[in-house]
Order: C-alpha cells, then structure tokens, then sequence
C-alpha cells in the first residue's frame, strides 16, 4: 500500500479545480493501491516546507463536489523552479520526505515549468531507482503545451474571452454618429490561442473584431494603422483583439516601446500595457475616439463562463492520471487526442513529459491570414468544441459558491 499527493502549479484556470477533483475522487476509489490522498499547499515548494492535507475530509463534507466548480487553485499555487541540475541536495530532500510520507504516486497539475518540475523528479526517481509514479496533469489557458490537440483551462478562457469581446461589441456599437476604437488585450505571452478565440465573437462575416492580432507573426505599427484607418471607413464602432505578446518580430515586446518590463522568477517578462500603447498610438496618429481594455486574470477565473466541454475533461484527465500511474507510467503528462471534429470526439493518452517540457506550441501559420491581421476558418473549426455547453455553479445568496481552506 502506498499514498499519492497532489499540487498545483503555476497560474490557475476556471477548471484546474476540475483536475484536482477528478484525481483526488479517483484516487480515492483505489483503496487497495492508495490508502492515504494528500494535498500539497503551494506546490512542489509548499511541499519542501511540510504544507500538505489530508484529502480524505473533502469527501466527507461534501467539499469535493463543490470543489469540481470552484475557479483559481484550491491547493494553492507556487512558482518555484527546481535546479537543473540532479545533484542538488533538494532533491535527496524531496525524495526523503516521499519516503517518510510513503509516497508511490505524485501528481502535479500544471502547465510548461509545472511539467519541468515532473520531468526532473521522474528523471531522479530513475537515477535513484526510486519506485515513485511522477504525472503530470495539463492545465493553461494559454493552450500552447505540445504533444496535447488542446489543454484544459483553454476551453473556458476562450468561452469567457469570446463573450466578452461579443458584449464589448455591442456596447460600442450603441452610437454611429463618432468613429472609435476599442481595443482588448488578451492574455497570450509566445502563443496567441486566446486571442484569437475572440473571433468566436462574430455573428457574421465581417462582425467585430474586425482585426485580430497575434505574436506569432512580427506586428508592423505602420501597417496596424493603415489598417484601422481603412476599417473605419466601414466599420465606425471598430474592435480590435491583441496578444499581449504582440512584438515586432525582432525580440521587442510592443509594450516594451512605452515603458521597460520585469521578469518573473522564471526569467519571463512580465507584460502588460500593449492596449494602451497601441490606444496612445491610434490617439496620436489618427486622432479618434479610443480606449483600451486589459481582461487581464478575469480570463482565468472567471466561473460565470465555464465551459462544460472543458471542464468534463478536464476532471476526466484527472482520473485517467491516477489510472495510467496505477498503470506503472511515470515521467508522462495525460494528452488529449482529438479523434474527430464534427461530431467532436477525444480520447486521452499519455505523452514523454521530457519533450513537452520548456516547449511551446504556437498557433499554426496556415490558421494566421496571409495580412497577418485575422485568424482563418480552420481555427475557428478546432477551438468550437471547446466551449461548448454550460455549467450550473452552485449558489448562495444570488452569487457563486466556492470551497475554499479554512
């Protein structure tokens, strides 16, 4: 008999919670392989400080259902990037306090560094012929994991981005007498999936956003402008999506032209303000109405916008997880194959969580229009099933009700 731990990594999503619910309510229905199901409080690096909890309370009090619905990281979430190299003493300290809390599975939920952090504790687990289980569980709303059709979180945030930005239409359509431009910056660092989920918006050919824009290719200011200017001449009330990594191909953040940025303790800038650079640029330049609009983290915990596409599998990769390392897989992350699009139809597999790691999958060119300015049908056909269906969260007082550690 052995036990199993649980953490959660990185930036939450509307459904990492959905993933925790579908490991720990799995784990629990093997009580001749799992006799104990721990969380870790704040990770990989919670975990070095002894911050773990019993899970088994959850199931009792009706916590665990209401868990599955609850957006941002139950468990807490860290940052915390293990040492590249394998000889570090952390981590002869990890796998002591495995052993003292007989671990035999550990699962983390998380997205690129979460799955660097899976990839070096099963490549020590085999070094030192540990008979640990290391899986990794997807999770970001950013979607751009390789070896995976899509990742969950993805679904939801794509939901909530695409009716906002359908709301956001509508308000500024409202007067025609003045042109204006709005325009929303969406979450996207390398890969700009989110963003162009916003073209899911349109009820017509044409229909705002009219121009969408995505790190993927080299923004040209000069170009954005004439752009604009032309889209008004038949579109008054213009909206226009951008990538908050949106950069001029060469290696400088578009928001880097208006002020410097930091890093975070990974190395990766920090971004923000490309809407209200490029807002001062059309204000500047073209002289008509315009604003800017962050979603910023509303996109990653907004529970009003679930997706119950994204958050079945999600809850359903969880358990696949449990199983697949029951199964004696180790150094893996739970990959979603899509099998068909329409009807929509997926299946899970398992993928070597050492070629996943410190990758990123960028939308393809062939979805980018040759203008480099809109997103192509075929995109519009892949991320579809992924918002499909509601959720009904459960209520207290008129507003949504959240588990949450007391």
């Amino acid at each position: 008999m052995k036990n199993m731990i649980v953490g959660q990594s990185g930036g939450p999503t509307a459904v990492i919670n959905g993933s925790l619910y579908g490991v720990v309510s799995e784990g629990f229905k093997h009580p001749e392989s799992i006799e104990h199901v721990y969380g870790m409080i704040n990770g990989i690096e919670g975990f070095l400080s002894n911050q773990i909890m019993d899970m088994h309370p959850l199931l009792k009090n009706g916590d665990l259902e209401l868990i599955r619905t609850t957006p941002g990281s139950y468990l807490g979430s860290c940052r915390y990037k293990l040492p590249e190299d394998l000889n570090n003493p952390v981590y002869p300290e990890l796998f002591q306090k495995f052993e003292d809390y007989n671990i035999g599975y550990f699962f983390y939920i998380g997205g690129n560094d979460s799955m660097d952090t899976v990839s070096k504790l099963s490549r020590y687990a085999a070094k030192i012929q540990s008979p640990i289980r290391v899986i990794g569980v997807p999770k970001t709303i950013d979607n751009d994991l390789v070896e995976t059709d899509h990742t969950p979180g993805f679904g939801s945030a794509a939901k909530f981005v695409a009716t906002t930005v359908r709301e956001i239409a509508i308000d500024a359509s409202v007067y025609d007498n003045k042109k204006s431009v709005t325009i929303v910056e969406i979450m996207g660092r390398h890969a700009g999936w989110l963003t162009a989920a916003s073209a899911l918006a349109r009820k017509f050919e044409g229909d705002n956003p009219v121009l969408i824009y995505l790190p993927e290719v080299a923004f040209n200011q000069e170009d954005f402008l004439e752009k604009v200017k032309k889209a008004l001449e038949t579109t008054p009330n213009l909206v226009v999506c951008v990538s908050e990594g949106i950069n001029d191909g060469n290696g400088t953040f578009i928001c880097e032209f208006a002020s410097d940025v930091g890093v975070d303790t990974f190395g990766h800038k920090m971004l923000t303000g490309s809407g209200k650079y490029l807002e001062n640029l059309i204000k500047e330049k073209l002289g008509v109405k315009v604003r800017s609009v962050e979603l910023n983290v509303s996109q990653r915990c907004s529970s009003s916008c679930l997706s119950k596409t994204d958050l079945d599998e999600a809850d359903h990769s969880g358990a696949f997880a449990v199983n697949a390392a029951l199964n004696g897989e180790t150094g893996k992350m739970i990959s979603f194959v899509r099998t068909n699009t329409s009807p929509y139809e997926l299946s899970f597999s398992t993928a070597d969580v050492n070629i996943i790691c410190n990758q990123e999958k960028a939308v393809p060119l062939s979805w980018i229009t040759k203008d480099a300015s809109d997103v192509t049908d075929e995109f519009i056909r892949y991320a579809a099933p992924l918002i499909q269906g509601s959720v009904d969260v459960p209520t207290e007082n008129g507003l949504p009700l959240f588990a949450f550690r007391k």
